[in-house]
Order: structure tokens, then sequence, then C-alpha cells
């Protein structure tokens, strides 16, 4: 899947670091506000433990994971959307992006340069909120005149959109993102063309301190920032950029260690990853053989059918039936032919919905 996740935040907040750490390259990170100018772009996979499950009873030469694509975003500062800070040309990157990984900075220290001199959470997601609010409002403004000047002939279709942009108008003109006004499945489908910012799902990350992480401390400035994130019904992981930049480093024994030397269960690296594929409404399901053991992403809601076709389009348009079962029941009973006997297996058609975990062997003719 081509879905992306945006990482925004005003500059000098510690996005890049994180995505460096995220991605295992080297973007620019330095201690000045517009150190990122062009987007860098980084495919993680995604932490999943099954695969290495699976990996034990297939016995194949390669397993694939999932992935997850990241775009570092340069900072956005207050009047960004009237071209302050580039910031006409980073709001529309940020326009291309399916979800929003918007990074806070929540510690204090006087060697790192803050864009607004302070430190306060709360303030600076409102700044970005703020532009990403004003740059939709502007949009749906263009599109309103645009709309009305051919909706004179009375098209059914072009009313609707007048219509609906007039509602969207209206409740980003309160000051409220789109992510809080209910729409109809018609209207949803309908904002989709228009690319607005606000009706993007966030996850916020809360860059903390080194002695704050190690020691599970949760200064004010977390806990403000909690607070928010549950306002606008959002997501929050707390990290320190710093750390999980240096874990990025380690092998897999070095990085256990690390870990237990800091009391932590797993690197806030994975959490994310795994937080981010589901914000952008992903799922996996899993083929398996000697030759390969793969996770293949798919939005959620998808049928036998169409995941199909995320292997090889053949697959979708010769598609006959699908032999299911679920991961749970092949590592408790240890081989398909288990499977089979107990009648744990099934066959599926084309509609029928696939689950996180579905372990599939499609049929195909063409």
């Amino acid at each position: 899947m081509s879905l992306q996740c945006g990482i925004v935040g005003l500059p000098n907040v510690g996005k890049s670091t994180l995505f460096n750490a995220l991605t295992k390259s080297n973007a620019p990170a330095e201690n000045f506000p517009f150190c990122t100018i062009d987007p860098h772009v980084g495919i993680v996979n995604l932490p999943d433990k099954r695969l290495y499950e699976l990996k034990n009873i297939y016995n194949p030469k390669k397993i694939t994971p999932a992935t997850v694509e990241f775009i570092d975003i340069a900072g956005l500062v207050q009047g960004a959307n009237k071209g302050e800070g580039l910031g006409n040309k980073f709001l529309g990157q940020i326009r291309e992006t399916s979800a929003i990984i918007h990074v806070i900075r929540c510690f204090d220290d006087p060697n790192i340069t803050h864009v607004n001199n302070t430190v306060n959470p709360l303030r600076d997601a409102e700044i970005i909120e703020t532009e990403l609010l004003l740059a939709d409002l502007e949009t749906l403004e263009r599109k309103d005149e645009k709309i009305k000047r051919q909706a004179k002939n009375g098209d059914k279709q072009l009313l609707f959109e007048l219509e609906l942009i007039n509602k969207l108008l209206k409740h980003c003109g309160e000051g409220l993102s789109l992510k809080s006004l209910e729409l109809n499945k018609e209207e949803l489908t309908t904002i989709q063309s228009f690319h607005l910012l606000t009706n993007k799902p966030i996850l916020y990350i809360a860059n903390m301190s080194e002695y704050d992480i190690v020691n599970n401390n949760e200064n004010d400035y977390l806990n403000q920032l909690k607070d928010y994130a549950k306002s606008q019904n959002s997501g929050l992981i707390k990290v320190c950029a710093s750390i999980e930049q240096e874990i990025s480093t380690l092998s897999e024994n070095e990085e256990k260690i690390f870990l237990s030397e800091y009391n932590l269960n797993e690197s806030g690296l994975n959490k994310i990853v795994r937080e981010s594929f589901n914000l952008l409404g992903l799922q996996t399901y899993f083929t398996g053989g000697p030759t390969e053991v793969r996770a293949w992403t798919i939005p959620k809601g998808f049928t036998a059918k169409q995941s199909a076709g995320i292997i090889h389009s053949d697959f979708e348009r010769g598609f006959i039936k699908a032999e299911v079962f679920s991961f749970n029941d092949l590592i408790k009973h240890g081989s398909e032919k288990a499977l089979n006997d107990l009648g744990l297996a099934r066959t599926e058609g084309k509609e029928y919905i696939v689950k996180d975990g579905d372990c599939i062997f499609f049929k195909f003719n063409v």
C-alpha cells in the first residue's frame, strides 16, 4: 500500500532525529530551525512477532514483513498558511499524506533552541492545528467559489458538494477540526477529493528527556499533552528521540541489553510504527510456504477478492476461492494438515471480509 504518515511539528522539536531512528537513515537533524527543507521518505518494517512464529512452522527461505511509509516534513511555524517559513510548500506536502504524526517537545534543555524560546506543548500543538485549520478554510473557500460558478446549471452532484462545503466551512469557522464533525458515508467519500488537512487522523508523539523516559516520569508537559490528545480523540506515545536514535544503531542482541539496562520493555519506535499502521486503517494477512512467509498489507474491510489483488492483479481477476485459517489456530495445532484434519481450515468466497491475522491460500484461473 502507498499510504504515508507525515511527521510534522514546529522546527527543531526532534522530528528528523525520530525519522532517522525510525528509518535508520541520515536526514539532517541539527540544532536550528528549518534544518529539513525537502521531505525525506523512509519505509519501515512493521514489528510483528507472528511472522517469526510462522517461520518456525514453514521454515521458509525468507520472511517479508509489512511496511509503513514515513515522510519527514520540515517544521511548520505560525503563519505557515500565508507562506511563512516556506509554509505553503510544507502544507502541500502534508496534504499528500494519509495520516499525521505530530512531534511535540516535552522537556527543558537550555542547550536546544526552541523556535518560540519557551517549551509549551499546548501552545505548540495549537499553533500547528491552527495552521492546518486555516489552510482548510482557504481550500474550502476557493472550492466554494469554483463550484458556485459550475452549479448554475442545477447539477445535483455539484449542488450536493456546495451544501457540504458550506457545512464544512461553518464547522471550521468555529475553530473546530473536521475530525470532530459527524459526516455520513456519502459526505466522507466526497471530501476525500478535497485533500483537507484537519480530517486526517493524528498521533501525538511526546518527545521527552532521557531522564523522564528512563525513570518513567510523567512531567507536567506530558500530562498537558495527554489531556489535549484525549480532547482531540487522538493517541499519544511518549519517547526520547535521542534514545531511539541510539537504539536504532544497535544489533538485535545489543538492543535487548540496552532496553533491559534502561528498564524498557520495547523501543518507542516499535510502538510508533504499530500505531501508525493502525492510524492508516491497515491490517495484515499472511501467506506461507517453503519459499516465503509474507505479511500482506490491506485496508480494513477488504474482501478476499480485493486482498488477492494485492498479490497480483491476475489473482483478483481470476479469483475462484480462498482457503483460510487463522494464525492462532495454526500456531496452536502446528501444521496446515492438522487444521484440515480438525476441520479448522475453511473455504471462503470473493465477498469474505478478510480479518487481521488470516492465513490465506488463493485459487484463481486466468
